[in-house]
C-alpha cells in the first residue's frame, strides 16, 4: 500500500473519492483555454466542468499520471496485477462510462457526469471517441500521413467541442464542422508545443511525411534547440493550424451572448499560441511557447470583431 508524503493525509472510501475528483479537477486551472469561465451561467459552468473532468481523467490514465497507489484503478476495479496496463484501465474506464448511461458508475468523476449527460441528452460516442484516442496512444506512437493525424485528431480533439455544443444546447451539423476545424487545430499546435515531452512519451505528432520533406530525423527533435529544418517544420504544421482556425473561426460569430465570447476565447488561444511559436522563430524543443495575457486578450478583440 502506498504511503502518504509527509505532510499527506491518507485517504480511504468516501475521502478518496473526494480527493480522486478533485485532484483532477483542480488541474483545470493549469490548462490552455478556460474550462468554465466565471461569465457563463453557473449550468453551463458545472456541467463544462463534468465534461472536462472526464476528459482530464482518461487523458491521466492514457499518459500514466493516475492517483498515487492506484486509487483510480481500484475505484474502477481493476485489479492490483494489472493497475500499471493503461490498456486495462482503459477498458475498466469505458465500462464504468457506459454505466453512466444505464447504472451507476463507480468513479465519482463519472458519477459527478450522469446528470450532465442526463440533462443535456448526450450521447455515449463522444465520450467513447476520447476514449479510443487514448488506447491509440498506447497502440500507435507515430503517424505517416497529415490525414492519418487528422483522423486522430478526430478522436482526440473534436469530441470536446461536440461536447461544448451539446451542453449549451446549440448543435448544428454546421456548427459541428466549425467546431471540428477549431479543436483539430487547437490538437495541433499543443502537439507543436508539445514535441519534446511527447517525444519523452516515445511519441511524434509530426506527420513522417513531412519530416521527410523538410529532412528532418527522430533524433533532431532530441536537440536543445531547434535547427533550420527543424523550424521549417514547425513553420509549416503552424501554418495549417492557423489556416484550420481561420476555417472555423465563423463558428463565433453564429452565436450570440457569452458562449460567443467562450468560442472567441477558444479560437484566440489558438492564434494567440500559434504567434508565441513564430515569436520564439519556431523553436518549440527547449519548451512550450506560451502566449501573454495581453495577446491573448488582444486575439480575443480581432476575433470577436471578425477581422481575423
Amino acid at each position: 500500500m502506498c504511503r502518504p508524503r509527509p505532510g499527506q493525509r491518507a485517504v480511504t472510501g468516501t475521502d478518496t473519492a473526494t480527493a480522486l475528483e478533485r485532484a483532477t479537477l483542480d488541474k483545470a486551472t493549469s490548462e490552455n483555454f478556460p474550462v468554465a469561465p466565471f461569465f457563463l451561467p453557473r449550468a453551463w459552468r458545472d456541467d463544462l466542468m463534468a465534461v472536462y473532468g472526464f476528459a482530464r481523467l482518461v487523458d491521466d490514465i492514457g499518459d500514466g499520471d493516475l492517483a498515487p497507489g492506484g486509487a483510480d484503478a481500484r475505484v474502477l476495479g481493476v485489479p492490483e496485477s494489472d493497475a500499471k496496463d493503461r490498456l486495462a484501465v482503459l477498458d475498466a474506464f469505458e465500462a464504468d462510462l457506459r454505466r453512466v448511461f444505464d447504472a451507476t458508475p463507480r468513479h465519482p468523476l463519472l458519477r459527478r457526469l450522469q446528470p450532465t449527460v442526463r440533462r443535456r441528452r448526450i450521447s455515449p460516442e463522444p465520450f467513447l471517441g476520447l476514449i479510443a484516442a487514448n488506447r491509440q496512444d498506447q497502440l500507435v506512437k507515430r503517424y505517416e500521413t497529415y490525414d492519418d493525424l487528422r483522423a486522430y485528431c478526430e478522436l482526440s480533439a473534436n469530441p470536446v467541442g461536440r461536447l461544448v455544443l451539446a451542453v449549451t444546447g446549440t448543435t448544428t451539423p454546421e456548427r459541428v464542422r466549425l467546431s471540428d476545424a477549431i479543436c483539430t487545430a487547437l490538437q495541433i499546435v499543443e502537439h507543436l508545443q508539445d514535441v519534446a515531452e511527447d517525444l519523452g512519451r516515445d511519441r511524434i505528432y509530426l506527420p513522417a511525411e513531412d519530416m521527410k520533406r523538410f529532412h528532418v530525423q527522430e533524433s533532431d527533435l532530441t536537440a536543445g534547440s531547434a535547427g533550420a529544418s527543424v523550424r521549417a517544420l514547425v513553420a509549416f504544421e503552424a501554418q495549417r493550424a492557423r489556416e484550420l482556425l481561420n476555417e472555423g473561426a465563423p463558428l463565433v460569430g453564429s452565436v450570440h451572448g457569452r458562449l460567443k465570447l467562450l468560442l472567441a476565447g477558444f479560437v484566440a488561444g489558438g492564434r494567440a499560441a500559434v504567434d508565441a511559436i513564430a515569436a520564439a522563430g519556431f523553436d518549440v524543443l527547449p519548451g512550450p511557447p506560451r502566449p501573454g495575457r495581453l495577446q491573448l486578450l488582444r486575439e480575443v478583440g480581432v476575433t470577436l470583431r471578425g477581422e481575423g
